[in-house]
């Protein structure tokens, strides 16, 4: 999906920077931890305050560094469980600080509970959907299905969020947001049941 498409081409472009940075003794973990205190720091900053367009685009140049890091990595040839653990977890951050900044921004100047109540879903079925993928994968089964990825889920809030700062009716959000917290259900329903049969077919159920 987005994901697999975009990561390709980004890769290639950020290359270089990763490069530059290895080579004046910058780690990739120093780059995870100051990309997602930028993420969190500019959406919790601007979001409640009605500053959709300006938090998106401060947002997206630090959501760069979640490939700068990876590539960082690859380049040194010090890729890691632990550089893994922290990318995952961080990652997790970034988003509950997009979307809780969001939830701030309905409750306050957006004065709308629906898109609160969307953004809060989304929020914790965000957070479903990776905790299901992380639990199976930690009892050796496989979890990758599901029509709403993270990447995925992320640039349609972003995308949205800074249109609407720019000018679009805040309602567009709020729908995108309800279809996005639907999808999400879709996808936590979709990685039970895949862990379902894979977890009765080992212990030999039908």
């Amino acid at each position: 999906m987005l994901n697999r498409f975009a990561r390709a081409l980004f890769t290639r472009l950020l290359t270089p920077v990763a490069r530059l940075l290895l080579a004046r003794g910058v780690s990739p973990d120093a780059v995870t931890m100051v990309g997602t205190l930028g993420v969190a720091v500019s959406a919790l900053l601007l979001f409640p305050r009605g500053e959709l367009l300006w938090g998106t685009l401060a947002i997206t140049a630090f959501v760069f560094t979640d490939l700068l890091d990876g590539t960082m990595a690859r380049l040194s040839g010090h890729t890691s469980r632990w550089g893994a653990f922290l990318d995952s977890t961080m990652d997790r951050l970034g988003d509950g600080a997009v979307l809780g900044a969001l939830v701030l921004y309905f409750t306050g100047v957006g004065d709308s509970d629906l898109g609160a109540a969307l953004a809060l879903a989304c929020l914790v079925l965000g957070f479903l959907t990776s905790y299901a993928r992380a639990r199976a994968e930690g009892l050796g089964m496989t979890c990758t299905v599901g029509i709403a990825e993270r990447a995925d889920r992320l640039v349609v809030v972003l995308v949205t969020t800074g249109l609407v700062g720019f000018g679009l009716p805040q309602q567009v959000l709020v729908a995108v947001l309800g279809l996005l917290a639907i999808a999400s259900l879709v996808t936590v329903v979709q990685r039970v049941l895949v862990v379902r049969d894979q977890a009765l077919g080992a212990d030999g159920q039908p």
